[in-house]
């Protein structure tokens, strides 16, 4: 019988892969890509891997490099001489040694009450591989100039292997701090660290950053339980590679980079009380890797992707700005391995659908947003573009 499964298995996956390879990339999107262009804003960065807006009102973003420097792009384009904050001291040499690397600065995000209290908070793996969660200041006299002294660790999780770091950090509608790590690394997550309660790893954590140090939000799905680490939010992930808030309705959408098959993007709902199971190890997006796991007892992604049309999911925004109408509500999310960028948005009936919006050819790391909800996107190869609409000819 259990041989007979794992043919049907393999047979079903075949048939899947066939069956979908063009999937994702015939189908069209909800928009006329040749409506729309991507629009160079800033160049030179060195391995750029994020963006974010600033929230004091200014118009600055911030790009952070793999390498461990944070810049400011000012409304303007132009980029200060000096880097924000540089933490390249921290990191360990696997990441200057021009092979790839899954470690680094990796994540960077700005309290809600940045104006105010002056916070930042940085997600880097240090110089024995272990991923760090610390707190920074912008110093009082310069609103270009983090204070390289004085950073708070709160946060540090041992990392097992150097892959599947996770990295992101972004604050949701509730205030509280949300922290993606992955699966600690190597293949089919031989620790079972997705599926262990008690590691953080595989997980999104969701943490009170509002005192001097922090505490697990006291909502959490398992605060009350001791089998759990408190922190967790959600669970399941094999690497999480950017997630985002809708600005509008308060939803999260996490992409998921997947192992040897099935890239993904899921869904949590704003008034979801947490706790979700996304199924990692067990699944690989749909594809059922454990012939024990009951597929509904896990939360299935909205959208998911073949490896014949790509490798390595980057997850984005949905589009809540003001000069691309036709874009409202649409979620926006592409490929590192070749540039494809797709949308995802509801059907009339409430269902899911995805389709290609536009081939770029960009290395695309991640997408930003800036305070207004214009929509950007990072190539690795160091430009940062913004997706305006197309050009007229006269």
């Amino acid at each position: 019988m259990r041989n007979g499964l794992i043919v049907f298995l393999l047979v079903s996956l075949v048939m899947r892969v066939n069956a979908q390879d063009d999937g994702i990339s015939s189908r069209p999107s909800i928009l006329d890509s040749s409506a729309y262009q991507w629009t160079l804003i800033a160049d030179g960065f060195d391995n750029p891997v994020g963006l974010t807006f600033i929230p004091d009102n200014s118009g600055r973003l911030a790009v952070w490099e793999q390498g461990g420097m944070i810049w400011m792009i000012e409304p303007n384009g132009s980029v200060p001489f000096e880097p924000f904050l540089d933490i390249s001291g921290l990191l360990p040499q696997a990441v200057f040694r021009g092979g790839y690397s899954e470690q680094g600065l990796l994540g960077v995000a700005f309290d809600p009450n940045y104006a105010e209290n002056r916070r930042f908070f940085i997600h880097y793996t240090d110089e024995a591989g272990d991923t760090v969660i610390a707190r920074y200041l912008v110093s009082a006299d310069d609103a270009l100039v983090a204070e390289a002294e004085g950073a708070v660790i709160l946060i540090t999780v041992d990392q097992p292997f150097d892959n599947h770091n996770g990295g992101q950090l972004a604050f949701g509608p509730d205030g509280y701090l949300y922290i993606g790590l992955g699966d600690g690394g190597d293949q089919g997550d031989p620790f079972n660290n997705a599926q262990s309660p008690d590691t953080l790893l595989g997980k999104i954590l969701r943490i009170d950053v509002s005192g001097e140090r922090y505490a697990p939000a006291p909502t959490n799905p398992f605060s009350r339980d001791a089998t759990f680490a408190p922190e967790v939010w959600a669970m399941g992930f094999r690497n999480p590679w950017r997630f985002s808030f809708d600005r509008a309705t308060g939803d999260l959408y996490i992409a998921d980079v997947g192992e040897w098959q099935w890239e993904e993007v899921n869904f949590q709902p704003a008034d979801s009380t947490g706790g979700e199971n996304y199924g990692w190890s067990l699944l690989e997006s749909n594809l059922v890797r454990d012939e024990n796991a009951d597929p509904e007892a896990y939360t299935r992604p909205i959208a998911e992707y073949p490896h014949t049309i790509g490798c390595a999911v980057s997850g984005g925004y949905v589009y809540r700005g003001s000069a691309l109408p036709d874009a409202q509500g649409v979620y926006f999310f592409g490929d590192y391995c070749n540039g494809s960028v797709w949308n995802a948005w509801r059907d009339e009936g409430g269902g899911w659908q995805s389709g290609l919006f536009m081939s770029t050819g960009r290395q695309i790391t991640s997408f930003g947003e800036d305070q207004y909800g214009e929509l950007y996107m990072v190539d690795y190869k160091g430009d940062i573009l913004r997706l305006d609409p197309a050009a007229t000819t006269p």
